[in-house]
């Protein structure tokens, strides 16, 4: 196997890190800004929530891209967007701007867990993608994480519109490394023809499918990634959005206690993300069918995330952040193994990134959902987190539910609209009407 398949994923890790950095600095900018351009708690979830209506809507459009114009361009050109976008929230002045510079910002976003896909299943076999879909995931997690200390050092010292340049800057200058080091396999240079050989040989040439990207929405095992996908996100998205402020307002921690224990879940749920990736992958290679292995990791996270419900009646700031790294950790043990079923179930590569967006988009519904609903419930109970993280964790038990029951097999899909034998052997493979 090429080495160099590590320094690809890698950058991936790097792009998603700074995909949240950018994400989450108004997470942790939101209790300032609210102060200091009057903004109301339910505004502010409004606002928060955002971000997610053109993330979701262009993660097909996205996808789509990826899989025609090729993932170095694309990847480059969702950077930069995003980036400026960024940087550009330094200078808002009111709701209204917040409003259209968090609409841009998703726009740009989207392109990049698309594009993680796809160079997963380029440059990994799929005996290791678990792994890799792992690594780059820990990249939301390491964003997240990194970005409250960052960006409360950055308020506490120069403010919280020098945060948001601070944060911009970064894609920049990832983008000048990624437009330098990465190729597909086929045109890297320092990728050997047996290299090549071997990883191709790793990854079994499937047929190309007849059908459009809506025929994929005709099998279940796709609507159950997308709904067991968007169930975990409304886990992820209450950290990634409300997280910052619940510490603040729920059990009184300044700015500084923000710094410190704001970040430990985050940083709980990288090597979470690691070994949810690795653990699938190693019991496929010891012999467990992909479907048991896949779905072993993805309904034991959820379940385990479901502990977030239990910080709702406990008063202990300690014990709440420990249960919130817990839980955190669970989404991130699931997350690698929904990161490796586009790739898993593609009808053949050229659909890889366009599955992995079609998921992405239900998704990410969830942020829209998770900031705006959290928001109302604190307005209408005076500060209450209570049903929010209630209503939480029951969305993790029943993402481990359609994980379970909703996907099939995991394999390749048949997008042939044609009814055969193996119609009836096989099912979940094909579409929901069979």
């Amino acid at each position: 196997m090429p080495r160099l398949r590590w320094l690809m994923i890698v950058l991936c890790f790097a792009a998603t890190t700074i995909n949240y950095v950018d994400r989450a600095t108004i997470a942790v900018a939101a209790p300032f800004m609210a102060r200091d351009l009057n903004i109301s708690p339910a505004t502010l979830g409004f606002l928060l929530g955002a971000f997610f209506w053109t993330y979701a809507v262009m993660q097909l459009p996205f996808g789509l891209l990826v899989d025609r114009l090729g993932v170095r361009k694309t990847y480059s050109i969702a950077v930069l967007w995003w980036s400026i976008c960024t940087a550009l929230t330094s200078v808002v002045n009111g709701a209204a701007s917040i409003f259209g510079l968090r609409l841009a910002l998703g726009i740009g976003e989207a392109g990049s867990y698309p594009s993680n896909a796809k160079v997963a299943s380029l440059w990994f076999p799929k005996q290791e993608r678990g792994l890799a879909a792992g690594i780059f995931d820990s990249g939301s997690r390491a964003g997240a994480a990194i970005s409250i200390p960052f960006v409360a050092f950055l308020i506490a010292t120069l403010g919280w519109r020098v945060a948001f340049i601070a944060a911009g800057s970064l894609g920049f200058i990832w983008t000048i490394f990624w437009w330098v080091l990465y190729r597909d396999p086929d045109k890297h240079l320092r990728v050997t023809l047996k290299e090549l050989a071997t990883l191709r040989a790793a990854q079994p040439t499937q047929p190309a499918s007849r059908g459009s990207w809506r025929a994929m929405l005709r099998h279940r095992t796709v609507w159950g990634m997308m709904i067991g996908f968007f169930c975990a996100n409304f886990v992820f998205y209450f950290y990634a959005t409300w997280f910052p402020t619940y510490l603040v307002q729920a059990h009184g921690f300044s700015l500084k206690d923000l710094g410190i224990a704001g970040m430990l879940p985050g940083l709980a749920s990288i090597p979470s993300a690691w070994l949810g990736g690795w653990t699938s992958d190693r019991l496929f290679r010891a012999g467990w069918s992909l479907t048991a292995a896949r779905k072993t990791c993805l309904v034991g996270g959820l379940l385990v995330s479901s502990v977030i419900a239990l910080t709702a009646f406990i008063d202990s700031a300690f014990w709440c952040v420990a249960i919130l790294c817990v839980s955190f950790a669970g989404i991130a043990f699931t997350g690698a193994n929904i990161w490796s079923l586009p790739s898993d179930v593609a009808p053949d590569p050229s659909y890889v990134a366009t599955l992995g967006g079609i998921q992405n988009s239900a998704a990410n519904i969830a942020g829209i959902i998770t900031s705006s609903f959290t928001g109302i419930m604190v307005g209408l109970t005076h500060g209450s987190f209570i049903i929010p993280l209630c209503v939480t964790g029951a969305f993790s038990v029943f993402g481990a539910l359609s994980y379970l029951l909703l996907v099939g097999r995991i394999e390749p899909l048949i997008l042939s609209p044609a009814i055969s034998s193996a119609t009836v052997a096989q099912p979940y493979a094909h579409p929901v009407q069979d």
